[in-house]
This record gives structure tokens, sequence and C-alpha cells, in this order.
């Protein structure tokens, strides 16, 4: 098992005698406001600032939040390429690739940022590419700020309480399958689905055979233009976006929002 490393410091870039520091800074599910102070401040205190970028080039979620927040530092932001392929050979050629790039920094004895959407230990494209530059500079000091995920910013949005008293959450992507998500949805008062909306069809049969389709409110684009936030029953005969969330909460006499 993977050792983790506890740092306390006065700074977040404190002294260590490690040379490069790499942070991966939780940006939120992509309302600029919604950063924290603390990951403002790894922004802005890194050298450079590593955002992803999809095939198309297009600026992405934490790409626009970092350049929100950073106005005229935005010369020191570096795009590295993470293409959604289903060619694994592809996939790793872009890891391999990235990691050689931030690694290339942080020989350097620059102080690197990684800005990814939502939280960077909860399935973040951060954790894969911290592993692939260990590889490559094991000595590297890797932190983490925390972010606010898509599901606390859906449930603020819809007004939905998601846990009270000994109730349980079971998180999971899309992509787990249909027998996930029907265990899940048996056996957890609160279940909250990540991901992978062009599969949304399966969540909506799924939930419907459980008994569940009127407890699921469905968001994406969270905080951004064209963001929608619907319950999951007008979800019938639509197509999810990739980074679509869906929150299953079980009523109660009095209701489940606030």
């Amino acid at each position: 098992m993977e050792q983790t490393r506890v740092v306390h410091r006065e700074s977040l870039y404190g002294s260590t005698g490690v040379s490069g520091r790499l942070v991966g800074v939780g940006v939120g599910p992509g309302d600029p406001e919604l950063l924290t102070v603390k990951g403002l401040r790894a922004l802005r205190e890194a050298d450079e600032v590593f955002v992803p970028v999809g095939d198309t080039g297009e600026i992405g979620r934490a790409e626009a939040v970092v350049k929100e927040h950073l106005g005229e530092d935005a010369a020191r932001i570096r795009r590295l390429l993470f293409a959604l392929s289903d060619d694994a050979e592809a996939r790793a050629r872009n890891w391999i690739n990235s990691a050689q790039e931030v690694a290339e920094a942080l020989r350097r004895d620059a102080n690197c940022a990684f800005a990814t959407i939502g939280d960077p230990n909860l399935y973040s494209t951060f954790t894969y590419l911290a592993r692939a530059v260990r590889e490559i500079v094991p000595e590297v000091e890797v932190d983490t700020v925390p972010g606010i995920t898509a599901m606390q910013e859906l449930a603020s949005r819809s007004g939905t309480v998601l846990l009270v008293g000994e109730e349980r959450l079971a998180l999971l992507p899309f992509t787990a399958g249909k027998s996930e998500l029907r265990s899940s949805l048996d056996g957890f008062e609160t279940v909250v689905c990540y991901k992978g909306g062009g599969r949304l069809d399966e969540v909506l049969e799924v939930a419907r055979e459980a008994g569940r389709l009127e407890d699921g409110t469905y968001g994406s684009w969270l905080g951004m233009e064209g963001g929608e936030i619907v319950r999951l029953p007008e979800m019938l005969g639509r197509e999810g976006t990739y980074l679509s969330t869906v929150i299953f909460t079980r009523g109660d006499e009095g209701g489940r929002g606030i």
C-alpha cells in the first residue's frame, strides 16, 4: 500500500529540503466563487499552474476557474493534454507526456500546482498524474488542497439534504454498472452517481425498477453557463452530459429539502 506523507508547515510551500513540489488543487465543480481561500493561495504561490485540456483544445472547467482568479498571472498556466480516448495506448502516452512535462518543471525547483475540478482525491485526474510523476521523480513531495464536490454543489442548488441522523451514503460512477447501482439503491439511504451521462438511460432503468426514480435529482454543468438541475424523471428520453451528477435520497414525512 502506498504510504501517505503528512507534513505540517507554516506555508504551503515551506522549505522541506525537497526540490520542487506538486500540489493538486481542487477548484470546485465550475463556479469560480467555490474555489477555497487555501486553493487560491496555492495557485497564486505556484511557479507553474498546470490544467487539463481535452482533444479539442477547448478551455475546460478547471482552466476557466484558474483564469478567473489569476488574471494577469495567467501566463503561468501550462496546459496538459488528457484525451478522453477509448484507446488505452493513447491514454498511456498522454499520462507519460504530461508527467514528463511536470517533472521537467520540478527539476527546475519549481513549485507546481495542478488544478482539478471537484476534489483532487475523488475520481480525479490528479491521482493518475501524481503517480506518473513519482515514477520519474520519486523524491517529489505531493500535497493536495481539498475542493468542493459536485454532489455538494448539486445538493446546495437543489435544496437537497444529503444525510441526516445515522443515514449512509454510497458514491459511485455511472460506469460501475447496473448491478452496483441496484445494490447501492437497495442498501443506502442516499446514493450519488458521477460521470458517464451517456449511460443515463441505464441509471433511469435501474432507478425505476428499484422504485426510486422519483427520489432522484439530476444536475449538469453545475455553476456554469448552460447548467441544468431537474428532477430525474424529467430526464427520461434524454441523454446526460459526461460530467453529470445524480443524487437519490429517500423521502420522509418532513421531506428531504431544507
